[in-house]
């Protein structure tokens, strides 16, 4: 079994549908870690040392977080900046994340529509999440489709139960570890892996 890390960051996370339904959803159980990033850290003094040794007890790191202006909140880029650091994540000497996987979970307020070369956002999310699967490369990881929640303004509860169960899945699933490399080399979304109804997938 793969050991999976959930390294989740929402500055406004009481304020949150999504996230407070995809959290709840995280299977309690040994080899998978949910991690809150502003719930450990709320003056942004990261624990270098700490979450190194977090990455190291893993082998699959997921960032969960909502996808703010087209990126990630502020910690995240905090986090990346000073625990991936030259000699230990990267460089001639940094291997230590060597073959570990790395992917986004992100909740989205665009439609998929919106996220299409064609769409008002001229780009698919993937082109946004380059600096992450670029930072994954140069540490020496493999870097998956990322898991996506799109249009959550629209959401009825019904679709947050049911993409936070598929959420649930997507985890058992990782830390089983069921995905082929040709299962996620051929899909868009970590989602397309485990599909839920057609009548909220739009």
């Amino acid at each position: 079994m793969a050991k999976v890390l959930v390294l989740f960051a929402h500055p406004a996370f009481e304020k949150s549908r999504v996230h407070l339904k995809l959290v709840k959803h995280i299977p309690s159980q040994q080899g998978i870690r949910f991690h809150d990033l502003y719930e450990n850290y709320p003056d942004f003094h990261i624990d270098i040392e700490r979450e190194q040794q977090i990455l190291l007890q893993h082998d699959i790191i997921i960032f969960q977080h909502p996808f703010y202006w087209y990126s990630a909140p502020a910690i995240i880029k905090q986090w990346m900046d000073l625990v991936l650091e030259h000699g230990w994540a990267y460089g001639r000497t940094g291997k230590a994340l060597t073959g570990k996987i790395m992917l986004n979970a992100i909740s989205c307020g665009g439609s998929l529509q919106s996220y299409l070369p064609t769409g008002k956002n001229n780009r698919k999310i993937r082109d946004y999440l380059l600096p992450f699967e670029h930072s994954a490369t140069l540490c020496n990881m493999e870097y998956w489709p990322p898991f996506v929640i799109h249009g959550t303004h629209k959401l009825t509860d019904t679709d947050m139960h049911l993409h936070a169960v598929q959420y649930e899945q997507l985890l058992l699933a990782l830390a089983d570890d069921r995905f082929s490399v040709a299962e996620k080399s051929t899909c868009n979304y970590m989602n397309d892996l485990i599909p839920i109804p057609s009548s909220i997938q739009s």
